[in-house]
Formats: C-alpha cells, sequence, structure tokens
C-alpha cells in the first residue's frame, strides 16, 4: 500500500533518547521514594506522556509526585540531551527520501513541544520538519495509548486516519495508532516484536523502512 501520510513517533524513532530519559526518571522517582528500575520505566512509561508517571505513581501508592516534579525532570533530561543526544542511525536517510519524493510526513509525540523541539534542534533533525507537521500530546490533553493525538495528526495534515501509517516502538504507541485505525510500523531496536502486537509489518533497521512504506 502506498500512503498519503507517514506519521513518526519522536522518542526512539527519530532520535535515540529512551535510554536517557528512562534512566533519569527511574532514578529521579527512586529518590523520590518510589522504587524504580530502568526496566520499570521502560515497561510502564515508554512511549507515554508525563500525566502516566502521575497516574500511575498516584494509583499505586496514594501519593502525589511534587509539583515541579516535571519541571525538574525535563531540567536533567534536556541537560542530557545537549550533553548526548542522538538521531536514531538511518533516519535522517528515510526523511531525505520522503522530503525527495514529495511524500507528507510529521512527528507525533507524547513528549512535550519543548521536549521535541530541543532534541530535534541538538541532532539536526529540525531541519528536516517544517512548521505545522510536529504534533505533541500537549496538544489534545491525552496520551498514546488513547487514539486522539494521531487522529489530530491525520487531521490537521488533510489525510484521512486510513490512508495514514505510524511508525512506532512503544507498546502504547502502537495501542495508539490502532485505535486511530491507521497500519502500523513496529521498529523493533528496543523492543522486541512479541511486545508490539497488531503491527503490520516489523522491522529492526531504519534502512528497512522506505520499503516497508511503499
Amino acid at each position: 500500500m502506498s500512503y498519503a501520510l507517514v506519521i513518526f513517533d519522536n522518542d526512539g524513532v527519530l532520535v535515540d533518547s529512551e535510554p536517557l530519559s528512562n534512566t533519569l526518571l527511574a532514578a529521579y522517582l527512586t529518590e523520590l521514594g518510589h522504587p524504580t528500575t530502568y526496566e520499570d520505566s521502560l515497561r510502564d512509561y515508554m512511549g507515554s506522556a508525563m500525566h502516566r508517571v502521575h497516574d500511575l505513581v498516584h494509583e499505586r501508592t496514594g501519593q502525589q509526585l511534587p509539583p515541579d516534579f516535571d519541571e525538574t525532570f525535563h531540567g536533567r533530561v534536556f541537560a542530557a540531551f545537549e550533553r548526548e543526544l542522538e538521531p536514531v542511525e538511518g533516519v535522517t536517510d528515510v526523511l531525505g527520501k520522503l522530503a525527495a519524493e514529495g511524500r507528507p510526513y510529521c512527528v507525533a509525540s507524547s513528549g512535550s513541544h519543548e521536549r521535541i523541539r530541543v532534541g530535534h534542534r541538538k541532532t539536526g533533525l529540525d531541519r528536516w520538519f517544517e512548521p505545522g507537521t510536529v504534533f505533541s500530546a500537549q496538544d489534545v490533553g491525552r496520551g498514546k495509548p488513547a487514539p486522539d493525538l494521531f487522529l489530530h495528526a491525520a487531521d490537521r495534515m488533510g489525510v484521512s486516519p486510513a490512508r495514514c501509517v505510524v511508525v512506532e516502538d512503544s507498546p502504547l504507541g502502537v495501542r495508539a495508532a490502532l485505535a486511530a485505525g491507521m497500519d502500523v510500523l513496529a521498529f523493533t531496536a528496543m523492543t522486541p516484536a512479541e511486545k508490539l502486537p497488531g503491527a503490520t509489518a516489523y522491522f529492526s533497521s531504519m534502512a528497512e523502512l522506505p520499503e516497508l512504506l511503499g
């Protein structure tokens, strides 16, 4: 199938941020008295918006995270991004090919607009995304696994959900794309295929993606 719109997740698909952010999230939650391993953070929070962290901690412990939790966490993450963040290997080649073909694409991320901007500026990916092609869970209020973000991106880009394909690497993201009625190409560099059920196809290297896009 030839898709009319390619929707990219950001963290772990465009920028190699998941190891950094989940290491920091696990450490900060543990510091606050909520013991969390890196593996716990990947399982519970990979691909999610920040409200999920607050919701799960409250659900499990009855306690609220500090009012400045998001600000403090993002400060640590942005500092780490400036030191260490890199684009996912091969993704600039994919974006260059799509741009050369004139094929519409965008990014739809559970992260904040600021997080997306910081990451794209550091990695040089900002050159590939025009204004109006960057969407955040901030725009819709509910992050993945709700379908709202992907449906919002499709609507703003003027493409019906059935003609969209989402490139995702998290279980929550795959669920959100399926709930939106979209095909999903699941990137398995960090998450094994068996944890991403329902995807249209699976790939472990960005070099495989152009052929899957049709």
